[in-house]
Protein backbone atom coordinates (compact mmCIF):
# COMPACT_ATOMS: atom_id res chain seq x y z
CA UNK A 1 0.00 0.00 0.00
CA UNK A 2 1.27 3.30 -0.66
CA UNK A 3 0.50 5.96 1.14
CA UNK A 4 -0.04 9.80 0.44
CA UNK A 5 1.82 12.60 1.99
CA UNK A 6 0.85 16.64 1.85
CA UNK A 7 3.62 19.15 3.15
CA UNK A 8 2.70 22.34 4.80
CA UNK A 9 5.89 23.85 4.78
CA UNK A 10 8.40 24.06 2.29
CA UNK A 11 11.59 24.12 4.54
CA UNK A 12 15.18 23.40 4.37
CA UNK A 13 13.51 20.59 7.04
CA UNK A 14 10.80 19.44 4.90
CA UNK A 15 13.36 19.28 2.29
CA UNK A 16 16.37 17.19 3.60
CA UNK A 17 14.54 15.35 6.54
CA UNK A 18 11.07 14.17 4.86
CA UNK A 19 10.72 15.19 0.79
CA UNK A 20 14.27 13.62 -0.70
CA UNK A 21 13.95 10.40 1.29
CA UNK A 22 10.50 9.59 0.54
CA UNK A 23 11.03 10.13 -2.85
CA UNK A 24 14.72 8.45 -2.99
CA UNK A 25 14.24 5.74 -0.70
CA UNK A 26 10.44 5.56 -0.22
CA UNK A 27 8.75 5.67 -3.37
CA UNK A 28 7.50 1.85 -3.09
CA UNK A 29 5.53 2.78 0.07
CA UNK A 30 4.93 6.71 -0.08
CA UNK A 31 4.24 9.34 -2.31
CA UNK A 32 4.03 13.61 -2.32
CA UNK A 33 0.63 14.66 -2.97
CA UNK A 34 1.11 18.19 -2.81
CA UNK A 35 3.18 20.99 -1.44
CA UNK A 36 2.07 24.17 0.62
CA UNK A 37 4.08 27.31 1.80
CA UNK A 38 2.89 30.98 1.57
CA UNK A 39 6.05 31.70 -0.09
CA UNK A 40 5.33 30.62 -3.31
CA UNK A 41 8.97 30.33 -4.73
CA UNK A 42 9.98 27.76 -2.02
CA UNK A 43 6.96 25.42 -2.32
CA UNK A 44 7.95 25.12 -6.69
CA UNK A 45 11.80 24.87 -5.35
CA UNK A 46 10.85 21.41 -3.12
CA UNK A 47 8.18 20.42 -5.67
CA UNK A 48 11.18 20.73 -8.44
CA UNK A 49 13.25 18.81 -6.44
CA UNK A 50 10.91 16.15 -5.59
CA UNK A 51 9.52 15.26 -9.25
CA UNK A 52 6.57 18.13 -9.36
CA UNK A 53 4.26 17.39 -7.26
CA UNK A 54 1.41 19.62 -7.17
CA UNK A 55 1.75 23.00 -5.31
CA UNK A 56 -0.83 24.65 -3.63
CA UNK A 57 -1.25 28.45 -2.39
CA UNK A 58 -4.11 26.95 -0.06
CA UNK A 59 -3.87 24.69 2.53
CA UNK A 60 -7.58 23.67 2.75
CA UNK A 61 -7.82 23.59 -1.14
CA UNK A 62 -5.00 21.03 -0.93
CA UNK A 63 -6.62 18.74 1.31
CA UNK A 64 -9.51 18.82 -0.51
CA UNK A 65 -8.17 18.14 -3.90
CA UNK A 66 -5.20 15.59 -2.99
CA UNK A 67 -7.01 13.67 -0.20
CA UNK A 68 -3.57 12.98 1.57
CA UNK A 69 -3.38 10.24 4.55
CA UNK A 70 -1.36 12.41 6.18
CA UNK A 71 0.22 16.28 6.52
CA UNK A 72 3.58 16.71 7.19
CA UNK A 73 3.81 19.85 9.12
CA UNK A 74 7.46 21.86 8.94
CA UNK A 75 6.18 25.50 9.12
CA UNK A 76 7.25 27.84 11.95
CA UNK A 77 6.65 26.69 14.90
CA UNK A 78 3.74 29.32 16.40
CA UNK A 79 1.76 27.65 13.38
CA UNK A 80 2.31 24.02 13.93
CA UNK A 81 -1.11 23.97 16.14
CA UNK A 82 -2.72 25.67 13.15
CA UNK A 83 -2.01 23.11 10.42
CA UNK A 84 -2.49 20.19 12.51
CA UNK A 85 -5.61 20.55 13.36
CA UNK A 86 -6.69 21.54 10.06
CA UNK A 87 -5.29 18.38 8.52
CA UNK A 88 -7.00 15.82 11.56
CA UNK A 89 -10.12 17.91 10.82
CA UNK A 90 -9.95 17.13 7.63
CA UNK A 91 -9.16 12.97 8.57
CA UNK A 92 -6.20 12.76 7.85
CA UNK A 93 -2.79 11.84 10.18
CA UNK A 94 -0.28 14.43 11.27
CA UNK A 95 3.60 13.98 11.34
CA UNK A 96 4.72 17.08 12.92
CA UNK A 97 8.60 18.65 13.07
CA UNK A 98 9.45 19.23 17.11
CA UNK A 99 8.53 21.06 19.40
CA UNK A 100 4.93 19.88 18.54
CA UNK A 101 3.32 23.81 19.02
CA UNK A 102 4.89 26.15 21.54
CA UNK A 103 2.13 27.13 24.55
CA UNK A 104 -0.32 25.88 26.45
CA UNK A 105 -3.07 26.85 24.94
CA UNK A 106 -2.60 25.49 21.42
CA UNK A 107 -1.17 22.25 23.16
CA UNK A 108 -4.28 21.66 24.61
CA UNK A 109 -6.23 22.49 21.48
CA UNK A 110 -4.19 19.94 19.26
CA UNK A 111 -5.13 17.78 21.97
CA UNK A 112 -8.86 18.01 21.69
CA UNK A 113 -8.90 17.93 18.09
CA UNK A 114 -6.83 14.39 17.89
CA UNK A 115 -9.89 13.21 20.60
CA UNK A 116 -12.65 14.86 18.40
CA UNK A 117 -11.47 13.41 15.06
CA UNK A 118 -10.06 10.17 15.89
CA UNK A 119 -6.86 10.65 13.59
CA UNK A 120 -3.30 10.55 15.12
CA UNK A 121 -0.74 12.95 15.94
CA UNK A 122 2.93 12.06 15.46
CA UNK A 123 5.86 13.65 17.02
CA UNK A 124 9.53 13.28 15.23
CA UNK A 125 12.03 12.95 18.20
CA UNK A 126 14.79 11.66 15.98
CA UNK A 127 17.08 11.93 19.21
CA UNK A 128 15.30 8.64 20.74
CA UNK A 129 16.58 6.77 17.85
CA UNK A 130 20.09 7.13 18.36
CA UNK A 131 21.57 4.05 19.02
CA UNK A 132 23.64 5.56 21.91
CA UNK A 133 20.61 6.87 23.58
CA UNK A 134 18.47 3.99 23.11
CA UNK A 135 21.41 2.15 24.90
CA UNK A 136 21.02 4.19 28.15
CA UNK A 137 16.97 3.50 27.84
CA UNK A 138 17.48 -0.37 27.10
CA UNK A 139 20.44 -0.12 30.73
CA UNK A 140 17.62 1.82 32.53
CA UNK A 141 14.86 -0.47 31.92
CA UNK A 142 17.03 -3.32 33.09
CA UNK A 143 17.18 -1.83 36.35
CA UNK A 144 21.23 -1.94 36.29
CA UNK A 145 21.20 1.47 38.08
CA UNK A 146 18.26 0.70 40.33
CA UNK A 147 15.16 3.38 40.96
CA UNK A 148 16.89 6.66 39.23
CA UNK A 149 16.52 9.55 41.64
CA UNK A 150 18.20 12.49 40.15
CA UNK A 151 19.56 13.45 36.59
CA UNK A 152 21.40 15.85 35.40
CA UNK A 153 21.82 16.91 31.74
CA UNK A 154 23.79 19.89 29.98
CA UNK A 155 23.72 20.82 26.52
CA UNK A 156 25.95 22.90 25.21
CA UNK A 157 25.20 25.18 22.14
CA UNK A 158 28.68 26.26 19.97
CA UNK A 159 28.56 29.72 18.39
CA UNK A 160 27.84 28.87 15.24
CA UNK A 161 24.62 26.22 15.69
CA UNK A 162 24.27 28.26 18.81
CA UNK A 163 24.33 31.77 17.51
CA UNK A 164 22.34 30.60 13.95
CA UNK A 165 19.39 30.60 16.42
CA UNK A 166 19.82 34.47 16.59
CA UNK A 167 19.60 35.10 13.21
CA UNK A 168 16.03 33.51 12.22
CA UNK A 169 12.96 33.63 13.24
CA UNK A 170 13.20 31.20 16.52
CA UNK A 171 14.52 34.45 17.74
CA UNK A 172 11.49 35.69 18.80
CA UNK A 173 9.08 34.22 21.29
CA UNK A 174 6.47 34.40 19.81
CA UNK A 175 7.45 32.53 16.93
CA UNK A 176 9.38 29.37 18.87
CA UNK A 177 8.42 29.83 22.08
CA UNK A 178 12.43 30.02 22.76
CA UNK A 179 14.79 27.60 23.07
CA UNK A 180 13.17 26.03 26.07
CA UNK A 181 10.76 24.97 23.81
CA UNK A 182 12.20 24.67 20.28
CA UNK A 183 15.35 22.92 21.23
CA UNK A 184 15.02 21.97 24.08
CA UNK A 185 12.03 19.95 23.80
CA UNK A 186 14.17 17.01 22.30
CA UNK A 187 15.96 16.98 25.51
CA UNK A 188 12.96 17.12 27.89
CA UNK A 189 11.66 14.24 25.89
CA UNK A 190 14.62 12.25 26.25
CA UNK A 191 14.65 12.11 29.89
CA UNK A 192 10.82 12.01 30.01
CA UNK A 193 11.31 8.16 27.64
CA UNK A 194 14.77 7.11 29.51
CA UNK A 195 12.34 7.40 32.99
CA UNK A 196 9.36 6.33 31.60
CA UNK A 197 7.75 9.08 33.94
CA UNK A 198 5.88 12.32 33.13
CA UNK A 199 6.54 16.13 34.62
CA UNK A 200 4.96 17.78 37.56
CA UNK A 201 6.30 20.88 38.73
CA UNK A 202 8.74 22.78 36.88
CA UNK A 203 11.36 26.03 38.08
CA UNK A 204 13.36 27.90 35.63
CA UNK A 205 15.65 30.56 35.38
CA UNK A 206 16.58 32.10 32.40
CA UNK A 207 18.45 35.34 30.68
CA UNK A 208 19.48 36.84 27.57
CA UNK A 209 23.56 37.29 28.46
CA UNK A 210 25.06 37.20 25.04
CA UNK A 211 23.20 38.06 22.24
CA UNK A 212 20.83 40.72 21.10
CA UNK A 213 22.03 44.47 21.84
CA UNK A 214 25.00 43.69 23.85
CA UNK A 215 27.18 45.90 21.18
CA UNK A 216 27.05 48.57 19.35
CA UNK A 217 28.47 47.85 16.22
CA UNK A 218 26.04 45.95 14.60
CA UNK A 219 23.57 46.04 10.94
CA UNK A 220 20.43 44.31 9.92
CA UNK A 221 22.04 41.58 8.35
CA UNK A 222 25.12 40.16 7.85
CA UNK A 223 24.94 40.30 3.41
CA UNK A 224 24.40 43.91 3.95
CA UNK A 225 26.64 44.85 7.41
CA UNK A 226 29.10 47.33 7.38
CA UNK A 227 30.82 46.03 10.37
CA UNK A 228 30.79 42.48 8.14
CA UNK A 229 34.95 42.13 7.78
CA UNK A 230 35.26 42.61 12.14
CA UNK A 231 32.83 40.60 13.22
CA UNK A 232 33.33 36.86 14.34
CA UNK A 233 29.87 36.55 13.94
CA UNK A 234 29.75 37.42 10.23
CA UNK A 235 28.53 34.47 7.83
CA UNK A 236 28.11 35.06 3.88
CA UNK A 237 25.31 32.45 3.60
CA UNK A 238 24.33 34.65 0.28
CA UNK A 239 27.63 32.82 -1.73
CA UNK A 240 25.63 28.81 -0.88
CA UNK A 241 23.73 28.20 -3.64
CA UNK A 242 21.03 25.95 -1.51
CA UNK A 243 21.31 28.91 0.73
CA UNK A 244 20.75 31.49 -2.04
CA UNK A 245 17.97 29.19 -3.79
CA UNK A 246 16.00 28.68 -1.02
CA UNK A 247 15.76 31.93 1.03
CA UNK A 248 17.88 35.05 -0.66
CA UNK A 249 15.86 34.30 -4.04
CA UNK A 250 12.33 33.98 -1.83
CA UNK A 251 13.10 37.15 0.22
CA UNK A 252 10.92 39.10 -2.20
CA UNK A 253 7.57 37.41 -1.44
CA UNK A 254 7.99 37.13 2.51
CA UNK A 255 10.62 39.39 3.46
CA UNK A 256 12.04 37.45 5.46
CA UNK A 257 16.05 37.61 6.05
CA UNK A 258 18.11 34.52 6.59
CA UNK A 259 21.65 35.79 8.16
CA UNK A 260 19.97 38.90 9.97
CA UNK A 261 21.96 40.22 13.04
CA UNK A 262 22.62 38.17 16.15
CA UNK A 263 22.74 41.72 18.03
CA UNK A 264 19.46 43.02 17.31
CA UNK A 265 17.03 44.66 19.13
CA UNK A 266 14.44 42.71 18.96
CA UNK A 267 16.04 39.66 20.05
CA UNK A 268 13.75 38.45 22.87
CA UNK A 269 14.40 34.87 23.55
CA UNK A 270 17.19 33.46 26.48
CA UNK A 271 20.44 32.37 25.61
CA UNK A 272 21.51 30.60 29.29
CA UNK A 273 18.87 28.66 30.83
CA UNK A 274 18.67 26.30 34.14
CA UNK A 275 15.62 24.55 34.86
CA UNK A 276 14.68 22.02 37.78
CA UNK A 277 11.79 19.67 37.43
CA UNK A 278 9.82 17.17 39.85
CA UNK A 279 8.77 14.42 38.23
CA UNK A 280 5.30 11.60 39.19
CA UNK A 281 8.19 9.14 40.42
CA UNK A 282 10.23 11.47 42.36
CA UNK A 283 12.97 11.57 40.36
CA UNK A 284 14.18 15.47 40.24
CA UNK A 285 16.21 16.72 37.09
CA UNK A 286 18.30 19.54 36.85
CA UNK A 287 19.04 20.61 33.08
CA UNK A 288 21.24 23.81 31.53
CA UNK A 289 21.34 25.01 28.24
CA UNK A 290 23.82 27.31 26.74
CA UNK A 291 23.85 28.87 23.22
CA UNK A 292 27.44 30.06 23.02
CA UNK A 293 29.65 27.22 24.02
CA UNK A 294 32.94 27.39 22.64
CA UNK A 295 31.86 23.40 21.41
CA UNK A 296 28.57 21.74 20.87
CA UNK A 297 27.59 18.81 23.29
CA UNK A 298 25.91 17.13 25.93
CA UNK A 299 26.49 15.53 29.51
CA UNK A 300 24.14 13.75 31.25
CA UNK A 301 24.01 11.47 34.14
CA UNK A 302 21.35 8.99 36.23
CA UNK A 303 21.81 8.45 39.76
CA UNK A 304 20.07 5.59 41.27
CA UNK A 305 19.98 3.19 44.06
CA UNK A 306 21.62 0.78 42.80
CA UNK A 307 24.33 3.07 41.02
CA UNK A 308 25.15 5.71 38.47
CA UNK A 309 25.24 6.28 34.49
CA UNK A 310 27.21 8.83 32.69
CA UNK A 311 26.63 9.90 29.32
CA UNK A 312 28.02 12.66 27.09
CA UNK A 313 28.38 13.06 23.39
CA UNK A 314 30.34 15.84 21.51
CA UNK A 315 29.17 17.51 18.18
CA UNK A 316 32.17 19.79 17.46
CA UNK A 317 35.30 20.92 19.48
CA UNK A 318 38.18 19.06 20.16
CA UNK A 319 36.35 16.29 21.69
CA UNK A 320 34.27 15.21 18.74
CA UNK A 321 34.70 12.63 16.00
CA UNK A 322 35.10 9.42 17.88
CA UNK A 323 34.57 6.57 16.43
CA UNK A 324 32.82 4.75 19.42
CA UNK A 325 30.62 6.82 22.43
CA UNK A 326 30.63 5.28 26.07
CA UNK A 327 28.60 5.03 28.58
CA UNK A 328 30.14 4.86 32.30
CA UNK A 329 27.81 2.44 34.92
CA UNK A 330 29.35 2.47 38.25
CA UNK A 331 28.09 0.01 40.85
CA UNK A 332 27.03 1.35 44.72
CA UNK A 333 30.69 0.15 45.16
CA UNK A 334 32.12 2.78 42.79
CA UNK A 335 33.28 -0.15 40.59
CA UNK A 336 33.21 1.34 36.74
CA UNK A 337 31.86 -0.87 33.71
CA UNK A 338 32.20 0.62 30.11
CA UNK A 339 29.75 0.25 27.58
CA UNK A 340 30.57 0.93 24.09
CA UNK A 341 28.21 1.96 21.12
CA UNK A 342 29.79 2.72 17.47
CA UNK A 343 29.22 6.12 16.16
CA UNK A 344 26.41 5.65 13.56
CA UNK A 345 26.16 6.80 10.69
CA UNK A 346 23.24 9.48 9.40
CA UNK A 347 21.81 12.54 11.11
CA UNK A 348 21.51 12.90 14.97
CA UNK A 349 23.59 10.26 15.45
CA UNK A 350 22.08 7.55 13.19
CA UNK A 351 18.87 8.41 14.74
CA UNK A 352 17.17 10.06 11.41
CA UNK A 353 17.67 7.15 9.07
CA UNK A 354 15.82 4.82 12.02
CA UNK A 355 12.93 7.24 12.55
CA UNK A 356 12.37 7.11 8.52
CA UNK A 357 12.02 3.83 8.27
CA UNK A 358 9.54 3.81 10.77
CA UNK A 359 7.59 6.66 9.25
CA UNK A 360 7.68 5.43 5.44
CA UNK A 361 8.54 1.85 4.68
CA UNK A 362 5.13 0.75 5.53
CA UNK A 363 6.17 -2.18 7.52
CA UNK A 364 4.63 -2.73 11.02
CA UNK A 365 7.70 -2.76 13.27
CA UNK A 366 7.86 -3.83 16.49
CA UNK A 367 8.76 -0.96 19.26
CA UNK A 368 9.15 -2.17 22.46
CA UNK A 369 11.32 0.86 23.54
CA UNK A 370 8.54 2.85 22.33
CA UNK A 371 10.94 4.89 20.31
CA UNK A 372 7.74 6.48 18.33
CA UNK A 373 6.64 9.61 19.88
CA UNK A 374 2.65 10.55 20.06
CA UNK A 375 0.77 13.21 21.19
CA UNK A 376 1.25 13.05 24.61
CA UNK A 377 4.87 12.70 24.58
CA UNK A 378 4.71 15.81 22.56
CA UNK A 379 2.92 17.46 24.89
CA UNK A 380 5.01 16.28 27.96
CA UNK A 381 8.20 17.71 26.45
CA UNK A 382 7.20 21.17 25.56
CA UNK A 383 5.40 21.69 28.41
CA UNK A 384 8.03 21.64 30.98
CA UNK A 385 9.92 24.26 28.55
CA UNK A 386 6.48 26.09 28.54
CA UNK A 387 6.16 25.91 32.41
CA UNK A 388 10.02 26.77 32.81
CA UNK A 389 9.25 30.28 31.09
CA UNK A 390 6.05 31.13 32.61
CA UNK A 391 8.44 30.27 36.24
CA UNK A 392 10.85 32.52 34.60
CA UNK A 393 8.01 35.44 33.88
CA UNK A 394 6.82 34.78 37.30
CA UNK A 395 9.53 33.81 40.09
CA UNK A 396 7.57 30.88 40.83
CA UNK A 397 7.02 26.99 40.37
CA UNK A 398 4.45 26.19 38.09
CA UNK A 399 2.53 22.85 37.71
CA UNK A 400 1.90 20.76 34.79
CA UNK A 401 -1.44 19.96 35.81
CA UNK A 402 -2.41 23.65 35.75
CA UNK A 403 -1.38 23.96 31.91
CA UNK A 404 -3.25 20.48 30.94
CA UNK A 405 -6.29 22.42 32.95
CA UNK A 406 -7.90 18.82 33.31
CA UNK A 407 -8.14 17.65 29.65
CA UNK A 408 -5.24 15.14 29.88
CA UNK A 409 -4.95 13.54 32.73
CA UNK A 410 -1.83 13.08 34.77
CA UNK A 411 -0.63 9.66 35.02
CA UNK A 412 -0.62 8.32 38.70
CA UNK A 413 2.47 8.96 40.56
CA UNK A 414 4.54 6.12 41.37
CA UNK A 415 7.00 7.39 44.13
CA UNK A 416 6.78 5.31 47.15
Amino acid sequence: MVKSYAFAGASSRAIGMYALPIVQRFSDTARIAGMFDINPHRARLLSERTGHPPVFDDFDAMLQQTRPDCVIVTTVDRYHHDYIIRALEAGCDAITEKPMTIDDEKCRAILEAERHSGRKVIVTFNYRFMPYVTLAKEIIRAGAIGRVLNVDFEWMLDRRHGADYFRRWHRRMENSGGLLVHKSTHHFDLVNWWLDDEPERVFGFGSRHFYGPTRAERGERCSTCEHARTCEFFVDYASDPAMKALYFEAERHDGYFRDRCVFSEEIDIYDTMSVSVRYANGAQLAYSLVAYAPYEGWRASFTGTAGRMELEEFESGPLAGATAQQIRLFDTQGNLTVREVAAAEGGHGGGDPLLLERLFSGKDLPDPLGHMAGSRAGAMSILIGIAANKSIASGQPVDIADLLQARLPIRESRAK
